[in-house]
């Protein structure tokens, strides 16, 4: 029974990652977090590395391969089609949002405007992840 958890953080952002690596020390010490820069880089990540993270947090606008694209892939792999995937995102777009829950999407968090404000969407998503392993 592992008491840390790691996360994989997809996005192109380098002030996003800063500031969700930030906010999920804030929510929980113990969570690791690795990123990739687009949604190839995270698959080619989880396809070829040895460990499997607890959980995926997914922008949907990046270069390369997007949130969108990647969440259908990791679905499509039975090896990874089990890990949650949270999307991390700006879009207020519903259909959109619903669309990447269709493909499997097991929340989704708004880029907020303040630091608190993401602070509480992590720690409300976090512990719905923890009640659900």
């Amino acid at each position: 029974n592992r008491c840390t958890m790691t996360i994989l953080y997809a996005d192109d952002d380098p002030e996003d990652c800063e500031l969700i690596f930030e906010a999920l020390n804030d929510v929980d010490p113990s969570i690791s977090c690795i990123t990739a820069n687009d949604g190839r880089e995270a698959l080619a990540m989880l396809q070829h590395g040895i460990f499997l993270p607890d959980y995926i947090f997914l922008d949907i606008n990046m270069p390369v391969m997007d949130g969108k694209e990647c969440l259908t892939e990791l679905k499509k792999d039975t090896r990874l089609k089990e890990i949650p995937v949270v999307i991390y995102s700006t879009t207020t777009n519903n259909e959109e949002i619903e669309q990447l829950f269709n493909l499997g999407a097991f929340d989704f968090i708004n880029k907020a405007n303040s630091f608190g404000e993401l602070c509480h969407s992590l720690d409300v998503v976090i512990n719905r992840l923890k009640a659900c392993r």
